[in-house]
């Protein structure tokens, strides 16, 4: 006779889409500053005991996608929830790095996901300042300042030391993903999962990257049942930050970040 007044089951979910880390000037990516306060909103439903999280991203800053991994987990340890992630178009780079962060993984069969490893890319100019007859002036302070300026030439023992931090940060991500993942993972060596190769999802599933094919709507249903409320958080863009954004970049910067962000994107095919 009571359960008329039996609540329904919630399950907050949101959304992180984008480049992780600095955009451009006035345009923001993917960092923990401004995601801090839509994840802890999330967290702090009361009596739930899971939390959806969406990921779209090609990934970007490592420092950034560790911070949001971290404090992720914090707060699903602080609140004794699960996390379940969910990889849109793309959860490659530092966006699996951040979807590590889930206790279950799913994606849609065609998701890209992977790309576990770390680049840096940059261009050389020093023959073409030459060319147009272009004097160049630097002066610093330590030795090692100006390390792989691009108007230079390259010298060895800045690509080394450059390599040494990859080794390192690469490592970072190596040591997240066995520790999410653990025994699922299929034969890392052997499948080449840790070489920065990416997948779609139906192979990341038979390697052992994520635990299921489907989306955030259909899963949480069969998990929990038709009747479950999917609570939607997602931070809104506020009009001065449109404005900023839009009306007053320089166009030649607008430009370059558009090429930056749409090459990060088409090296997954989108």
């Amino acid at each position: 006779m009571f359960s008329f007044f039996k609540k329904k089951k919630v399950v907050p979910h949101v959304r992180l889409t984008g480049i992780i880390g600095s955009a451009g000037r006035f345009k923001q990516g993917m960092e923990l500053a401004n995601q801090r306060d839509i994840l802890k909103k999330a967290f702090s439903v009361k009596k739930i005991t899971h939390v959806a999280i969406s990921i779209n991203s090609p990934g970007g800053s490592p420092v950034q996608s560790h911070l949001i991994y971290s404090y992720i987990r914090q707060l699903a340890e602080k609140n004794k929830v699960k996390v379940i992630i969910f990889a849109e178009d793309v959860a490659a780079s530092g966006g699996y790095f951040i979807a590590c962060a889930g206790d279950e993984i799913f994606a849609n069969s065609s998701s890209i996901i992977g790309s576990i490893g770390v680049i840096s890319a940059s261009f050389g100019f020093k023959d073409l300042i030459q060319k147009i007859g272009v004097e160049r002036r630097v002066y610093t302070a330590g030795k090692n300042k100006s390390t792989l300026d691009p108007f230079k030439e390259e010298k060895e023992e800045d690509i080394k030391r450059l390599k040494n931090i990859q080794l390192e940060l690469h490592e970072d991500f190596i040591k997240v993903v066995e520790k999410s993942r653990g025994s699922k993972l299929k034969d890392p060596e052997k499948n080449n999962i840790f070489t920065g190769e990416f997948w779609t999802g139906k192979t990341s599933l038979e390697l052992g990257l994520i635990d299921g094919i489907g989306n955030a709507d259909q899963i949480l249903k069969e998990k929990f049942g038709d009747k479950v409320i999917i609570k939607n958080f997602e931070k809104p863009k506020g009009f001065i930050a449109r404005k900023l954004s839009s009306s007053f970049q320089d166009p030649i910067d607008k430009l370059a970040n558009l090429i930056e962000e749409k090459s990060m994107w088409q090296k997954f095919g989108l």
